[in-house]
């Protein structure tokens, strides 16, 4: 019986280091399937909200648009026991999901970015574009090369805001059980990323567009444990297993931006400052006919009116 209750241990073991991941595992084997992850390849993550901005119709007008930040404006670090991190809860480049935001409303069709991160390096090498132009047509025959270089586009509309929040145990909870010692828990907790960003007339400094979005952070947990005496109570068994679930904070912080850039681009187009392309269907030409009924006050007869009068 003792070789029996040992074989049976080991085997439970073996089948339950079995389901952790690990680093040797392939891309095609159960464990990394149920994970939803692989270490050898790269993948494009297609959020939600990334797809909603990818799908929206284009703007009859691209409108120029510059971003030269978009920080963390939260303080916040991560939270280790016993010792003080430097590191940041957020991500310190936000610019570059507000860029790609932009660049991947419509499939590109929607905003036209100008540079304004690297401006100084920028500059720097339209100085050097000219300075070589101009050495070019100073040598002999080279006389009427063209020195000039083109001007540098200017934004109507500056995009600016940060990261604003960054809520932490929002909300926490689990259940759990445990009789004669064997138990099994689960458990979550919920944070929350808090998102601005506005929109900036670069000819008045009037702030024309402003919209504040919120993303979930969801973290889960669960398991199942034994502590239980064998043999004439001699003999410890403890066995645990478990596996925790973290939303990324990068990705959801990307999903909140996209969404902040889907609901300003919306926005602007109920305020006037641009329009959307959307599609000409059935649905829309009925809605806008009855709009213009209503407003010029035109009644509509129809023939089943004629009849009754």
């Amino acid at each position: 019986m003792k070789h029996l209750g040992l074989l049976g241990l080991l085997v439970l073991l073996a089948s339950g280091c079995a389901s952790v991941p690990s680093v040797k595992d392939s891309c095609t084997s159960t464990v990394m399937e149920r994970v939803g992850t692989c270490i050898e390849e790269a993948e494009v993550v297609n959020i939600p909200t990334y797809l909603e901005l990818r799908d929206l119709p284009p703007a009859e007008t691209m409108p120029i648009v510059a971003v030269y930040g978009f920080l963390d404006k939260t303080g916040q670090r991560k939270s280790k026991d016993g010792i003080a991190s430097f590191s940041t809860a957020v991500t310190q480049g936000a610019e570059s999901y507000l860029i790609d935001a932009l660049k991947t409303a419509s499939g590109g069709n929607w905003f036209r970015v100008v540079e304004r991160t690297n401006l100084d390096a920028l500059v720097r090498e339209r100085q050097i574009i000219r300075s070589a132009r101009e050495d070019f047509a100073n040598q002999e025959g080279n006389e009427d090369s063209p020195t000039g270089i083109q001007p540098l586009l200017f934004a109507g509309i500056l995009l600016d805001g940060g990261i604003i929040g960054y809520d932490t145990n929002i909300e926490s909870g689990g259940r759990g059980a445990r009789t004669l010692g064997i138990g099994a828990s689960n458990s979550y907790r919920r944070d929350v990323v808090t998102v601005s960003l506005r929109g900036i007339s670069t000819l008045t400094g009037e702030i024309l567009l402003n919209v504040q979005t919120t993303k979930t952070i969801l973290s889960t947990g669960g398991g199942y444990d034994v502590f239980k005496f064998m043999d004439m109570d001699t003999q410890l068994v403890e066995i645990e297993d478990g596996v925790a679930t973290n939303e990324g904070v990068s990705k959801a912080t990307r999903s909140a931006i996209e969404l902040a850039v889907l609901e300003l681009i919306k926005q602007g187009d109920k305020r006037g400052f641009w329009k959307i392309n959307w599609p000409i269907t059935d649905a829309k030409i009925e809605q806008e006919v009855s709009d213009f009924l209503d407003e010029n006050e035109i009644v509509l007869v129809t023939e089943d009116k004629e009849n009754e009068e």
